[in-house]
């Protein structure tokens, strides 16, 4: 008779379910501000340049603080620099109620980015940290679903406190989540060498990787040496991250700042009731989230290797986000409701796997560090495009043509994974693992 299969435990997606209910978070008190728009531009006499402004505070700051928490977390841990980046944020969320001016907004909204970017350096870390590399696409799918349920939720919760409190509880009640969530965080995480609660099967599960390719999965005791910032930025795999996070973060931002106005510009869309159109939208991102991570793990499982099952999960992502461009010949709400659904599920899809290049590619001592980077990057992207959708819908809205102007938009959403795509491949052919090599009086260079 075949041997009874050992189970391994189920801690390590205890953790994922800790890191999901982080993004969730993070995404609800990100998006409050883009749900209530329609009111407080008219309180605030808001242009689209002025919300374009607004906009551009919280990325420019989340490009600086992604630099910074990236290497915070490399050195301080995932445990504290999680910790410092909820607090900020939280704090900032709920300060929103306080504001009184448009430039008000923006200073929130600066320490709101700044809080905020600590987010996924943490959580890609933690992911590297808790899961091998069979299983890590699923995992970073998972928390980065967190994303997609914050964005779903919001339409709901949202509307329902605004109705019932005003915008201010809104930012008040959403901002306060992160304090609850901080309560589970420090008492139950910790890295999985150092945590009582995880069995010795499960553990030696998650560091398999240590026997297989020398790679460091648990980030305890290790004696792999850190790579400096300018080391870094001569590797061919940073770059193919960075063109990634570059090209394509900027298309979620608007998926999540501008999408609601859209459907209220061009659809007359009630924002003060729940909305399905956008509740329809933003669950169809989980679908992406999960989907894009099964897809390249499944791969692994079959015996692809890595880079090849990571690649085309990020291709079949990039053309899937094509056909948004049909959304400007739609007359159906239903129909353009289809369309979008189907590209930020896509969006969501490249965005587990894209995350997941990192810790395949880079010790775990350089993980934070590089997700950092290409955070800036799509960041700096993400400060650039609302500049010119700014321009372009009050050109477009002057003319009394709003429609016309997102077209335009669609049509670079629908190019920008492809183009990334593209460039990564002929960065990284293979996706090489850096490797470190360590000298006691240098503290460790790097080799592609």
């Amino acid at each position: 008779m075949p041997k009874p299969k050992l189970r391994t435990g189920n801690y390590r997606w205890f953790i994922c379910f800790l890191l999901f209910a982080a993004t969730t978070n993070n995404y609800i008190d990100r998006q409050v501000l883009g749900l209530l728009k329609p009111d407080l531009e008219k309180i605030f006499d808001w242009t689209e340049t002025d919300y374009s402004y607004i906009v551009m505070a919280f990325t420019a700051s989340y490009a600086v603080g992604m630099l910074l928490y990236g290497r915070v977390i490399d050195r301080i841990g995932t445990k504290l620099g999680y910790t410092i980046s909820v607090s900020v944020w939280s704090v900032a969320a709920m300060l929103h109620a306080l504001v009184t001016s448009t430039l008000g907004f923006i200073g929130v909204r600066s320490l709101l980015g700044l809080g905020e970017s600590g987010n996924y350096p943490g959580g890609i870390k933690a992911a590297g940290e808790w899961f091998p590399k069979k299983e890590r696409a699923l995992a970073i799918g998972a928390l980065d679903s967190g994303s997609n349920v914050g964005a779903a939720v919001g339409p709901i919760l949202v509307p329902f406190i605004l109705g019932l409190y005003g915008w201010q509880m809104a930012f008040i009640i959403t901002g306060s989540l992160g304090f609850i969530w901080l309560i589970f965080w420090r008492i139950f995480y910790d890295i999985p060498s150092k945590q009582n609660r995880l069995s010795k099967r499960e553990l030696d599960h998650i560091t398999r990787d240590n026997t297989e390719d020398g790679s460091d999965a648990t980030d305890a005791g290790a004696h792999t040496g850190r790579i400096g910032w300018g080391k870094l930025f001569t590797l061919r795999q940073t770059w193919a991250f960075m063109v990634g996070k570059f090209l394509s973060d900027p298309i979620w931002f608007f998926f999540l700042f501008w999408l609601p106005s859209y459907f209220h510009s061009v659809f007359k869309l009630d924002l003060t009731k729940p909305s399905w159109p956008l509740i329809i939208v933003y669950s169809a991102t989980m679908v992406g989230s999960f989907g894009g991570g099964y897809l390249s793990s499944w791969l692994i499982k079959k015996g692809w290797p890595v880079y090849r099952a990571r690649k085309l999960a990020l291709l079949v992502a990039a053309l899937c986000v094509i056909p948004i461009i049909l959304s400007r010949d739609a007359t159906s709400l239903w129909m353009v409701v289809g369309l979008i659904a189907l590209s930020v599920a896509a969006n969501q899809a490249w965005s587990a796997n894209i995350y997941s290049i990192v810790p395949d590619m880079f010790p775990n001592s350089a993980v934070s560090s590089v997700v950092g980077l290409g955070g800036m990057a799509g960041a700096v992207g993400s400060v650039l495009f609302p500049l010119f959708i700014g321009y372009i819908l009050d050109y477009y809205k002057s003319a009394g043509n709003i429609e016309s102007g997102y077209n335009i938009i669609f049509l670079i959403c629908a190019s920008s994974f492809l183009v990334a795509w593209i460039i990564i491949h002929f960065i990284t052919p293979k996706m090489s693992k850096v490797v470190v090599v360590n000298h006691a009086d240098a503290g460790g260079t790097a080799r592609p």
